[in-house]
């Protein structure tokens, strides 16, 4: 049996989509790790389903490269967007449900508007800030990104006990001539992505609570391309929270479902 997927990418965050409304392709953990697999497989961050649904346009599903569903990922959803949007499963305003909740997005071209979740809770440590933007954060600001470890100091920040069982995302910042800039090390991916959707998210929101800037959209400069994050603030939560930026195919491409040996 063959499986059809497509590759999607948005600001360097690369993903396998593949379509099960009508195929219900039984994706196991190890198969998930294969096809993620960027030298045994056709390599991406993460993998994403998409499936039927009663109440919205359709629903998706997000695994990590490490196999496992995995909670909400902002550039995985904008991608998805654009995917349905060109397959003709949605019109360029739609509205999928995904592990958190409902997202609409709106597809211009290759520029993709995406809505996420309300956040509520913003955790100030001796250390960082800690949030759950649809996939938990932890936010560090430093003096300069580029002389961080990210793969190294992330993975022990992930691993940190305050954030067991589950673990974190782990997300570095600085601020240079006005230029936000991040880079992210991503749990289940176990490496640094070129962007995080919900790391953007999480970044805009902290330097906005904690003064650092002022403005309720701002541009966060990862290093595969720049996200742009608004936002309205209330008493008690940020809302209408939207995640915009590019979000392209990359190709089709079909492969065979074969046996899985040890990679």
């Amino acid at each position: 049996m063959t499986i059809q997927f497509s590759k999607y990418q948005g600001a360097g965050n690369d993903f396998i989509i593949i379509d099960c409304r009508k195929n219900k392709h039984e994706l196991t953990e190890k198969y998930i790790q294969f096809l993620c697999n960027r030298r045994f497989g056709i390599g991406a961050d993460g993998l994403m389903t998409i499936h039927n649904s009663t109440d919205t346009d359709f629903a998706m599903k997000y695994y990590n490269s490490d196999g496992k569903e995995a909670s909400m990922c902002g550039n995985g959803g904008r991608c998805i967007a654009r995917y349905a949007f060109n397959n003709n499963i949605a019109k360029d305003n739609m509205v999928f449900s995904a592990i958190d909740g409902t997202h609409s997005a709106y597809v211009k071209n290759n520029y993709i508007e995406l809505s996420m979740a309300d956040v509520e809770d913003v955790k100030q440590l001796k250390d960082g800030f800690f949030l759950n933007t649809g996939s938990p954060h932890f936010i560090k600001i430093v003096n300069d990104i580029s002389q961080i470890d990210v793969r190294a100091e992330g993975l022990k920040l992930a691993n940190d006990k305050r954030f067991a069982p589950d673990r974190t995302n782990v997300d570095f910042i600085d601020i240079k001539d006005d230029k936000i800039r991040i880079a992210t090390y991503e749990r289940g991916v176990e490496n640094e992505t070129l962007a995080c959707g919900t790391g953007a998210v999480a970044a805009a929101i902290v330097l906005f609570k904690y003064n650092f800037i002022k403005k309720t959209s701002v541009s966060i400069n990862a290093k595969g391309g720049v996200l742009i994050v608004s936002f309205k603030k209330s008493t008690k939560k940020f809302a209408n929270i939207i995640l915009s930026g590019p979000a392209e195919k990359v190709f089709n491409g079909t492969i065979e479902v074969v046996p899985i040996v040890n990679m």
